[in-house]
């Protein structure tokens, strides 16, 4: 496949990306330098290779979830605050 002047014409606008026609020649053959070393990639052979869509084991880094009581001092630093809890605005 190669990149010719309507395909980059059509992802220009739909950068909205001003080109004068130096840049068009000159991103016109860098993105066809690129898709020629990308088609490169068609020549590996991966018969006996499975695909591997996560190459990196997931696993669960969170820490275990544990209840600690903390009202006091989230509440020690707030001067409007009543029976334990915010205290703010009436809303009506």
């Amino acid at each position: 496949m190669r990149i010719d002047k309507k395909i980059l014409q059509d992802v220009v606008n739909n950068a909205r990306i001003r080109l004068n026609k130096e840049e068009e020649e000159e991103l016109l053959g860098q993105l066809n330098d690129v898709l020629k070393i990308f088609s490169r990639l068609s020549e590996a052979n991966t018969d006996k290779i499975e695909p591997s869509f996560q190459p990196i084991e997931v696993k669960n880094v969170f820490r275990q979830d544990v209840v600690k009581p903390c009202k006091e001092d989230v509440l020690a630093n707030i001067k409007n605050k009543e029976d334990g809890y915010f205290k703010g605005p009436k809303a009506l």
